[in-house]
């Protein structure tokens, strides 16, 4: 294997993993903060209002993905210019879309609130949390800009750093608001936004430190920022549709565990984790493919994007190898970490061959939407996940009523194949 190669794919990944794995520790923070000052109904709260967020955000996330091909193909065909445009025509489509979310902010709780089904009690925690956090919404959108533009610019370390930055901010605000001065839930929603906003803030700054003078060569005309919105808004379209199918695979399985009882709910939960820790990795090589692919397709090597491509899959083997064997050796040890409730380690013990083989499962997928990101082939991303999200639906109804929870996650491991099986197809064909 070239050395060289592998050296670019691991200074690109490694920063992201590590940004990546800071994300969790965020949510347990504000879990724990009012696990210990607030009760039941505090703790609820922040967990339904941080879903909220986490699926609105989720679905915008094709503002970091489609900024992040484009621009790298724009720095692998020398085209600074287009480059720098992309990152001014990515936040003003991000802030416009912020702003929009301001303005449209009741209606949208309403719907939410809706669709989540809140009882009485939790209603007025939540609507205290959403009415602060919405307000991070521009920051946030801006910053998934400035994150996809500095990946397609082969840079993942001032990511990781933002991000580190972010979950310290918010971490020490939420502290000091809560516990320094007794606002509740209303003191982590505050951290929340604050630290948004703050984050974004540096995150100009810093790019315009590091990248001052490439951004000042190059002035974007507002006919060029909004010339290519058309191409812009048709990826990226693909990119939130293929979302929307991801959010409902995830959000079904949860809402299917939970129809099964409190036990399957927590053991699917916990053996979920093992799916989200092994995602926090792939989603490095990830990141990676969509700067290095987008880079070669865009200056035409199609030979050492062919490299490139092997060479990320070589590494997702060997990540899928190393997560599997410890999920295999280790996995009702970690469980018992996760929870002392013996019943619940029991339950997940019998499904958790499923989640060793979750990592072989999903890894082609991964490394694949990392290459579909950078060389701008959303409609593969789209196709492979709508199939893969019709075969999941199609065999846990058919196999459900004797299969029960195993019908649920064998109906994930083919979700996850199909998705990395078509997608290897529509490469190939195209």
């Amino acid at each position: 294997m070239d050395k060289s190669l592998n050296r670019k794919i691991l200074y690109l990944a490694i920063p992201s993993i590590v940004s990546n794995i800071t994300v969790p520790l965020l949510g347990l923070c504000d879990v724990v903060v009012m696990g210990h000052v607030g009760g039941a109904l505090h703790i609820g709260a922040i967990a339904v209002g941080s879903m909220i967020f986490n699926v609105m955000y989720w679905l915008f996330g094709f503002l970091r993905m489609g900024t992040s091909g484009f621009t790298a193909q724009a720095l692998g065909g020398r085209n600074i210019p287009l480059a720098v445009t992309m990152l001014r025509r990515g936040l003003l489509v991000a802030l416009s879309i912020g702003l929009l979310l301001l303005l449209f902010q009741w209606p949208l709780q309403e719907l939410m609130f809706f669709l989540m089904q809140l009882t009485a009690e939790v209603m007025p925690f939540c609507s205290s949390y959403y009415y602060i956090c919405i307000w991070g919404a521009p920051a946030m959108l801006g910053l998934y800009v400035l994150m996809g533009w500095l990946v397609g610019m082969q840079n993942t370390r001032i990511p990781m750093l933002l991000a580190i930055g972010q979950n310290v901010i918010n971490i020490g605000l939420s502290l000091l608001l809560v516990i320094g001065f007794g606002l509740e839930i209303r003191g982590v929603a505050i951290g929340t936004m604050v630290a948004q906003w703050t984050t974004f803030l540096i995150g100009i700054a810093v790019v315009r430190r590091y990248y001052g003078k490439v951004l000042r060569r190059h002035s974007s005309r507002w006919t060029e920022l909004t010339q290519g919105l058309g191409r812009f808004f048709s990826i990226n379209m693909d990119i939130f549709l293929r979302t929307v199918c991801l959010v409902a695979v995830n959000l079904y399985f949860t809402s299917s565990g939970a129809m099964q009882g409190a036990e399957i709910l927590a053991a699917n939960t916990l053996l979920m984790q093992f799916f989200m820790f092994f995602s926090y990795v792939m989603d490095g090589f990830a990141f990676a493919g969509e700067a290095l692919a987008g880079k070669c397709y865009g200056a035409g090597n199609h030979v050492l994007l062919r490299q490139t491509i092997g060479h990320i899959f070589a590494w997702g083997l060997l990540v899928a190898m190393i997560f599997s064997v410890v999920y295999w050796l280790g996995g009702t040890s970690i469980l018992n970490l996760m929870t002392t409730d013996a019943n619940v380690v029991h339950t997940a013990t019998n499904y958790l061959w499923w989640a060793v083989a979750v990592p072989f499962s999903g890894m082609a997928a991964f490394v694949w939407d990392g290459v579909f990101i950078g060389t701008l082939k959303a409609r593969g991303m789209l196709l492979s996940c709508a199939m893969a999200t019709f075969c999941f639906f199609l065999i846990y109804i058919l196999l459900f009523p004797s299969l029960r929870n195993h019908a649920l996650w064998l109906a994930f491991i083919v979700y996850l194949l199909v998705r990395g099986l078509v997608q290897t197809i529509y490469y190939h064909r195209k």
